[in-house]
């Protein structure tokens, strides 16, 4: 088979399975009486009315930016604070327990204290989001830059390359895979800490939106919720997969012709 193929048969693959899946699904539920499993069609008609139109603007819109204002201030402060702790050994080892202890916290025992510090708005979840996403992505900068080959700097210290061009076009670029790998598994937290930051002292958002509808017996209307959940998570890996591919393309080729 040859590599276009390839790639067709397991592009069809992802887009048949789930279809499979959803009319299984569909006909498994169509006879449901149980209260707690509303057939799918309920579902995706509630998930239609909610989340097309109605509560897009009201739930969905305000979850995506704290979402993303979380996720774009843990990276640049995971980024500029890896690369310092990367390239000083010394200075990695002082801070390593303080690093260990606060990403050992568990992400729900920090909401109490953000409530009481920051309050409930908008500010207190940026936080929460923006705290757990900070470690995988600064313990990944922090590998990525530790790794660097030892002659690659020594060969920029003998060239007398600036420190400004040694960090845009040596350490950055080298460390860059292994900084997507910490940002694709922050993106992850990202929207799982963002629905928990909205089930407690919430007014809106997609966590609030599943919440009430549990504790009001909404079933179908919390089902939706969970559903545009999963397909917000999907649409957001791919978009990411798309992004890394592209400004990793020069990886992918320097990999390929080291071992052609």
């Amino acid at each position: 088979m040859t590599p276009k193929a390839r790639r067709l048969a397991e592009l069809a693959l992802e887009i048949i399975v789930p279809i499979v899946l959803v009319a299984i699904l569909w006909v498994w539920t169509s006879q449901s009486d149980t209260f707690y499993y509303p057939p799918l069609s309920d579902v995706f008609e509630r998930f239609a009315d909610n989340w097309l139109f109605e509560r897009f603007g009201s739930d969905v819109w305000p979850s995506l930016r704290r979402m993303a204002i979380g996720y774009v201030l843990a990276v640049i402060v995971a980024v500029a604070l890896g690369t310092v702790l990367g390239s000083s050994r010394t200075l990695r080892r002082a801070v390593a327990p303080i690093v260990e202890f606060l990403r050992s916290i568990p992400p729900p025992a920090l909401l109490p204290f953000a409530i009481v510090v920051i309050g409930v708005g908008d500010d207190m979840k940026i936080f929460i989001i923006a705290f757990v996403c900070l470690w995988p992505v600064l313990l990944n900068t922090i590998d990525g830059i530790n790794g660097i080959d030892p002659t690659l700097r020594d060969i920029a210290r003998v060239y007398g390359v600036s420190g400004r061009d040694r960090l845009l076009r040596m350490m950055l670029p080298a460390a860059s895979p292994q900084i997507f790998a910490g940002m694709r598994l922050s993106l992850s937290l990202a929207v799982i800490l963002m629905v928990i930051s909205e089930m407690v002292a919430s007014t809106n958002g997609i966590g609030f939106f599943v919440l009430q509808s549990q504790r009001s017996f909404a079933i179908p209307e919390m089902w939706s919720g969970i559903l545009l959940l999963g397909i917000l998570g999907y649409v957001l890996n791919v978009a990411f997969v798309i992004i890394e591919r592209r400004v990793l393309a020069w990886h992918r080729g320097a990999k390929a012709s080291a071992l052609s």
